[in-house]
């Protein structure tokens, strides 16, 4: 009797156990269809016709119209293809230059010893509570005065600099071991030596999931390209997308398919860089 009762409680928790980890899948499982259907849906309506995707008799499959992928790059009123290398070429540099901008900001901040570190900080932190939109006027004017609308300078430049990764930055370099940088001071390195050599090569976790969210930030912004990109030639993806909806028309198969391929390139990136983006996020708390 002593020897069986033990046995019958560990059969019997790991009877629960297998019940708990069944219903955690299903679970998962529900969740992960219901985050599956949108993209369901834009791809259906990107390979169906106008009327298929209106129509009273929906069909759980499209009727496979390929020839909406030709359609929309030959659009004489869109030149789509165009659009996607502009968002592509945006994106990508503004998301090197934020890392190189936030992060010197941040391990200045950090590391540099400067009485006034903590107000430059604090004014820092200030800029995240005032909108967006706000700045927009102003921003458009400087830029309109430097002769930089309808040009990649004007998308990306202004849009390097972001107090919150900055702030990011900053966190993550406090809790950065400093006994590596004073080893690296003893060989002689200075603060941009040791940020160089040192800091960079051990933070690519870090610095790899910053780059996963700027690049979807960058390649999703829609109201400042709206605002500068006042030509058809310097279009991002997301004005051309906008472009598909008219006050006469709604061409509802192109929109789902421009859809449907301007996401292709968000995907590739975050399932690339998806294991470092938790991780990365997470160390900026390790100190503050």
């Amino acid at each position: 009797m002593t020897t069986t009762a033990p046995q019958a409680g560990k059969r019997r928790g790991k009877g629960r156990g297998v019940l708990g980890n069944t219903g955690l899948y299903v679970a998962v499982g529900v969740a992960a269809l219901l985050f599956l259907i949108p993209f369901y849906l834009i791809v259906r309506n990107a390979l169906s016709t106008d009327l298929e995707i209106t129509g009273e008799n929906w069909k759980l499959l499209p009727s496979f119209q390929w020839g909406n992928i030709s359609e929309l790059f030959d659009d004489p009123t869109v030149d789509f293809g165009r659009s996607m290398v502009n968002s592509l070429v945006v994106a990508v540099l503004t998301t090197v230059g934020t890392l190189l901008v936030c992060s010197l900001a941040g391990y200045g901040l950090a590391r540099i010893p400067y009485r006034h570190a903590n107000k430059v900080f604090y004014a820092v932190l200030a800029t995240l509570m005032v909108p967006t939109a706000v700045t927009f006027v102003p921003s458009f004017v400087l830029v309109s005065s430097l002769g930089w609308v309808d040009t990649y300078r004007g998308l990306i430049i202004p849009g390097l600099f972001s107090g919150f990764t900055c702030f990011l930055f900053r966190q993550y370099f406090l809790g950065f071991p400093k006994e590596l940088e004073e080893a690296a001071r003893v060989d002689g390195l200075g603060y941009w030596g040791a940020y160089w050599r040192i800091v960079v090569p051990n933070s690519l976790n870090f610095f790899a999931a910053i780059a996963t969210i700027t690049f979807i930030s960058a390649w999703n912004s829609f109201l400042w390209p709206l605002v500068i990109g006042q030509d058809p030639s310097s279009w991002t993806v997301q004005i051309a997308l906008s472009s598909f909806m008219t006050n006469q028309t709604v061409n509802f198969h192109l929109i789902f398919m421009a859809t449907a391929i301007s996401i292709l390139p968000l995907v590739f990136v975050f399932l690339f860089l998806q294991r470092w983006l938790v991780q990365g996020i997470a160390q900026t708390g390790i100190k503050g």
